[in-house]
């Protein structure tokens, strides 16, 4: 059976994540009151980031620039893309 939460960062009622992203309370948090679809959403910005920023995700200054970015990007709503990002635009690649 599905699990249905209220989403914080979606603001509605959604799927729930199946099990917590990662041990511990911030993992827990993710667990109760972030959905599936939101969660999906984080992964793919953590990925942008990664590759805007050209990081390494096994350094320790990487995880902690990454926790930062997701508390903003999923709880405190003042998350910002990278300086200088320009999203991806398909029509003014064949022009």
């Amino acid at each position: 059976m599905t699990r249905m939460i209220h989403c914080v960062k979606l603001n509605k009622k959604a799927e729930g994540l199946e099990q917590a992203p990662f041990p511990g309370k911030v993992g827990q948090q993710i667990f109760e009151t972030i959905s599936k679809q939101a969660w999906h959403e984080w992964i793919s910005m953590q990925t942008m980031l990664i590759n805007e920023h050209r990081l390494a995700s096994y350094e320790p200054k990487t995880r902690t620039f990454l926790a930062s970015e997701r508390e903003k990007f999923l709880f405190s709503g003042d998350f910002e893309m990278p300086e200088g990002y320009v999203a991806p635009n398909s029509s003014s690649e064949n022009g």
